[in-house]
């Protein structure tokens, strides 16, 4: 049996009579770094805040650690959501003193040892108004792991950062999950760089969750192959194993045919195939990246315009 870290049950929030989350059943699993997608305003960030204890439900559960005790499970639970709420006039280690004495954590060392987790051991005296944005955020995610907590919640961590900050954040993502075996939910637009370290994804539009899938899941579903409709699955599946001897296929509903090979050679299936009888509908070659494959699961071009905003 699979532990989850976190599952939610039809959980739901209105705003005003309309749902901001609709009857998400979310699951994420020990171990996953579990990219959340979605455009801006489709339930991200309140979803998160409900899981966090920031906002009540309007209906559904929460089961953190497979328990129902959610006070319980946040106190093994970090997050930065939001903007992180710093002292401008101190400094991070003065900062992390501050939140550490908050939250009654009786070591002393603890702020040091988070600095030098998320790469900031080194700040000094240096006032967090003079930080930069990658600065910043990494401050907030060491906040969020004062508590040495088994699972993180971080809303948009490397949003507006340059190149270089994302690399550092996605790098810092990774070793959490490997050296200190944190689960990660972490919410992002930038696709390309969450697609480098997500190991499953969820997808919510207008308050649905619309999938969920492992990345495994989803590199599958976007290889590039032949797409051939045809009226006679059976003998085309022979055509295809028997005279061009390939096996790498699968079969979709509505007589498709993905072939994963022979992707410069429609010409030639598209031959053996009509010589043995079997009417070729269509083929073509289909696929896409992974951006393109989130944006139709999301709506499109209404998310791209979203996210350009």
């Amino acid at each position: 049996m699979e532990e989850y870290v976190l599952r939610t049950f039809d959980l739901t929030k209105n705003f005003a009579g309309k749902p901001a989350v609709d009857r998400v059943n979310m699951n994420v699993r020990k171990g996953d770094i579990y990219g959340f997608i979605g455009r801006n305003g489709a339930g991200k960030t309140t979803l998160m805040r409900m899981v966090a204890g920031l906002a009540g439900p309007t209906a559904g559960g929460v089961e953190l650690f497979g328990s129902p005790d959610v006070k319980a499970g946040r106190i093994r639970t970090g997050c930065a959501i939001e903007s992180p709420a710093l002292y401008p006039n101190l400094t991070a280690a003065q900062n992390l003193e501050i939140c550490r004495k908050l939250l009654g954590i009786p070591e002393k060392q603890a702020a040091q040892k988070v600095l030098e987790i998320v790469g900031l051991p080194d700040t000094g005296g240096k006032k967090t108004r003079n930080f930069s944005l990658g600065m910043k955020q990494r401050l907030a995610i060491a906040i969020a792991l004062l508590g040495n907590p088994d699972f993180l919640i971080l809303d948009e961590p490397i949003n507006g950062l340059d190149p270089t900050g994302i690399k550092e954040m996605r790098d810092l993502f990774v070793r959490l999950r490997r050296d200190h075996g944190i689960t990660i939910l972490i919410s992002s637009h930038i696709l390309g760089e969450l697609s480098k370290i997500a190991t499953r994804y969820g997808i919510i539009n207008k308050g649905v969750l619309v999938d969920e899938f492992s990345a495994e899941e989803l590199e599958n579903r976007c290889r590039r192959c032949l797409r051939i409709q045809v009226d006679d699955v059976k003998r085309a599946v022979y055509v295809i194993e028997t005279i061009l001897g390939c096996t790498n296929y699968d079969v979709l509903p509505e007589n498709v045919i993905r072939l994963f090979e022979f992707l410069d050679e429609a010409g030639r299936v598209n031959t053996e195939l009509s010589k043995n009888d079997v009417v070729v509908e269509s083929i073509s070659v289909a696929g896409q990246d992974l951006e393109g494959y989130f944006m139709e699961l999301m709506g499109g071009i209404e998310y791209a315009e979203s996210a350009a905003q």
